[in-house]
């Protein structure tokens, strides 16, 4: 072997180096016994030399299974600290074995600062995530290393959390907004330390938390009933002011004058509105049969409206008195009120059966021209389309009796009551109308039967008068066909 070849060049060089030193003490002419002890003094230092070396090499493989201990103890920690699988020290010489540890080592320990630091700057981020959002900190061992899924698991934690408070910031500027319009129109500042948090500090400052949003809704919705009850309760000022305006005959300057109350609903509005409110109803009982009549007026508006019959009418007494008094008055807008009510419960309804008059009077009016013989005279071609409109009208027609019988037999059924208009079923008034239109079609054209059969009667006693042509012919003296046709009848 290479190490045997070496072993033996060493021995050789030892004994040239011993013949050389022997041939020159020789040729000096040292003594025998200080040539014994000079040989004695090259062995010694030989051997020390060799002595010194071996203690060096020797000192070196401590030092290398000292670093090899100290390395593998270290290494073992991290592998356990990470979370990581032991080193395999097999088939290694001893310093390939040291380096490749102390590299292995060194690895580790980079990925463990990595992995500390992640951890920092993801525990700093979620304290300020937490402090935005009082929300309670992700729960890690902040004493040991983190393992690469719980750090993945951190990471998608603070994602999620980042995105809510993301999501809960643009809602808390959204509702912000939403709360200082509301408190404009309410012409109210913020009272409480909320309401102040909320209005007047800095949006990045406000608690995101699912209290205080909750918090933000609530008052939130708390303004918009105030500012809904603000704003019905000025309608309703609106209603009764445009009523009283109507009935009392209110200039239209002095409505001008409330031009801007009657459309903004602020507290200043609702003011203003309630003042107006007051002055017409004290103005209102000066003029009291004035007023009275203005109702009488309407109540006998949304009476056609409401199709009520002469009973239904007679029914409400007050309508006939003289007495002009505010019970009275009460009275009437009690009515008023009921009438509104009826017609808005049942528009559709009513709609309905008007546009069922309004069509049935316009088909009787067609019907009418249908059977006027001068209709042919027009020549402007009305009567084509009067011909389609009626034709259009007959088809129609059942349609949409057929639709409100439908809506008819589902009121009575829901209100278990006949529905009236006029004091009669509407139904059995169409069935009616339907059988007068008939007879009347019977009638006429019996009368035109009659007509008929008379003048042929009058012909035959008497010849067939002489007509005016609708057209002039050509000749003046009648065709043989028709005189030979009179001459038999003769």
């Amino acid at each position: 072997t290479r190490r045997e070849v070496h072993a033996a060049e060493s021995v050789a060089c030892l004994n040239l180096a011993l013949n050389r030193l022997k041939d020159i003490w020789e040729e000096i002419g040292i003594p025998e016994d200080q040539r014994l002890q000079r040989t004695d003094v090259v062995k010694k230092h030989i051997k020390g030399l060799l002595d010194m070396m071996i203690a060096e090499e020797d000192s070196l493989r401590k030092r290398l299974m000292s670093s090899i201990e100290s390395c593998r103890k270290e290494l073992d920690v991290l592998c356990t600290e990470l979370q990581l699988s032991p080193f395999e020290d097999e088939g290694r010489t001893m310093l390939q074995l040291e380096k490749d540890i102390r590299s292995r080592l060194e690895v580790m320990m980079k990925q463990k600062s990595q992995r500390v630091k992640e951890l920092k700057t993801l525990y700093k981020q979620d304290r300020e995530l937490c402090d935005v959002m009082c929300s309670v900190p992700f729960c890690i061992d902040m004493d040991s290393v983190p393992s690469l899924e719980q750090l993945d698991s951190y990471h998608s934690y603070l994602n999620d959390l980042t995105k809510e408070k993301d999501r809960r910031h643009g809602e808390f500027v959204g509702i912000k907004r939403q709360i200082i319009v509301c408190m404009e129109e309410l012409d109210q500042l913020p009272d409480t330390s909320f309401e102040r948090d909320v209005v007047c500090e800095d949006e990045e400052a406000f608690c995101l938390s699912s209290d205080n949003i909750t918090a933000l809704q609530l008052l939130l919705g708390q303004l918009e009933d105030r500012k809904t009850e603000n704003e019905l309760v000025c309608s309703s000022y609106r209603t009764k002011i445009q009523e009283l305006w109507e009935r009392l005959q209110v200039p239209q300057e002095e409505r001008d004058g409330m031009s801007e109350h009657m459309v903004q609903s602020r507290k200043k509005n609702m003011d203003a509105l309630q003042t107006e409110c007051l002055r017409l109803e004290q103005l209102k009982i000066k003029n009291m049969r004035n007023v009275l009549e203005a109702i009488r007026a309407e109540v006998a508006l949304f009476w056609e409206r409401c199709y009520y019959s002469l009973e239904q009418r007679q029914a409400f007494t007050p309508y006939y008195s003289d007495d002009y008094t505010e019970e009275m008055l009460n009275l009437h807008q009690a009515e008023l009120l009921s009438l509104k009510k009826h017609y808005e419960d049942h528009r559709e309804l009513f709609e309905g059966v008007t546009r069922w008059q309004d069509s049935w009077t316009l088909f009787l009016q067609l019907e009418k021209k249908a059977t006027d013989p001068s209709r042919f005279n027009n020549r402007g071609g009305n009567l084509l389309k009067e011909e389609k409109q009626r034709a259009d009208l007959q088809k129609s027609l059942p349609k949409l009796e057929k639709s409100l019988k439908t809506q008819i037999d589902l009121w009575e059924e829901e209100q278990y009551r006949e529905f009236l208009v006029n004091g009669q079923r509407f139904l059995q008034y169409v069935q009616e109308q339907w059988e007068l239109l008939r007879l009347e079609k019977e009638r006429e054209k019996n009368e035109r039967q009659l007509k008929k059969n008379q003048q042929i009667e009058q012909d035959m006693l008497y010849g067939t008068a002489q007509r005016t042509p609708s057209k002039r012919r050509l000749a003046e003296t009648p065709t043989p066909g028709k005189a030979r046709k009179v001459n038999r009848l003769i």
